[in-house]
């Protein structure tokens, strides 16, 4: 099992930027993907985006490509998403998620993903 624990939200203007880390811990060796999905109230989770923590190939959903960014240092188990320019309709619950995956493909589906943080809650203020 890893334990994932998520770090950074807030409140940030519309056409800011915010920086949320997730921090793993546990048996990380055996996840390959990690990613953010994101819940608003009265929506359901979706994918934000991934990485393979081996060789770095990266996938993000359409209404943030661009503008938001996933990397990740191995070395600390910390995945990172960079929000550039975020929009009012980026307001939710951030959460980090962890998993296996076979192939080159970083999965988007939830069911892709074992573990699961806390959530950070992200307000984009107008």
């Amino acid at each position: 099992q890893v334990q994932l624990v998520e770090s950074g939200g807030g409140l940030v203007q519309a056409g800011g930027s915010l920086r949320l880390s997730c921090a793993a811990s546990g048996r990380t060796f055996s996840r390959n993907v990690m990613g953010w999905f994101r819940q608003a109230p009265g929506r359901e989770r979706e994918f934000v985006a991934g990485i393979r923590r081996n060789i770095g190939s990266t996938n993000y959903a359409a209404s943030v490509k661009g503008r938001f960014t996933i990397s990740r240092d191995n070395a600390k188990n910390t995945v990172y998403l960079q929000m550039n320019n975020p929009k009012l309709e980026d307001t939710a619950v951030y959460y980090c998620a962890a998993g296996f995956a076979f192939g080159e493909v970083v999965p988007g589906s939830p069911s892709a993903y074992n573990d699961w943080g806390q959530g950070t809650q992200v307000t984009v203020s107008s």
